[in-house]
């Protein structure tokens, strides 16, 4: 067979869980996130790591959660469900970054802000009006 390997990213809907008892539901998460993992790669060997079982489990037997979100991975047959981490790029975090720091302004500070704000939008409008009163004085005076 062929030596790549094929990576996917899923959300599955463990929404079906909650018909099952109480007492069993979080074993049925991890059976249902099996048969999930064999439909789509078409493979009986199916392993969930750890990290997935721990996340479905976090709540207890009683409260698994509704959707999990994995990566599937097949190589040669064998299927690896681990979970899925977003990787995060530099200027997503920078962003977030400079929203925390402009945040609340100080007592001081939004005065200042807002005066110099409100100055602007003044300065914008009074040009753009007075040439039309100017306009409208000459027409009444002819």
């Amino acid at each position: 067979m062929s030596t790549e390997s094929l990576e996917r990213i899923y959300t599955i809907n463990l929404g079906k869980v909650l018909l099952s008892p109480n007492n069993q539901r979080a074993k049925r998460a991890i059976n249902m996130i099996r048969e999930f993992a064999t439909k789509h790669m078409k493979s009986e060997n199916v392993k969930i790591e750890e990290e997935v079982s721990h996340l479905v489990w976090a709540r207890g037997i009683r409260h698994p959660p509704r959707k999990i979100r994995v990566k599937i991975t097949k190589d040669d047959g064998n299927v690896v469900v681990s979970k899925y981490q977003e990787e995060k790029t530099a200027e997503e975090t920078s962003k977030k970054g400079d929203k925390k720091s402009e945040g609340k302004p100080k007592k001081g500070d939004k005065k200042s802000k807002g005066t110099k704000k409100d100055e602007k939008k003044v300065e914008e409008k009074k040009p753009a009006e007075t040439p039309k009163k100017v306009e409208e004085k000459k027409s009444k005076k002819e």
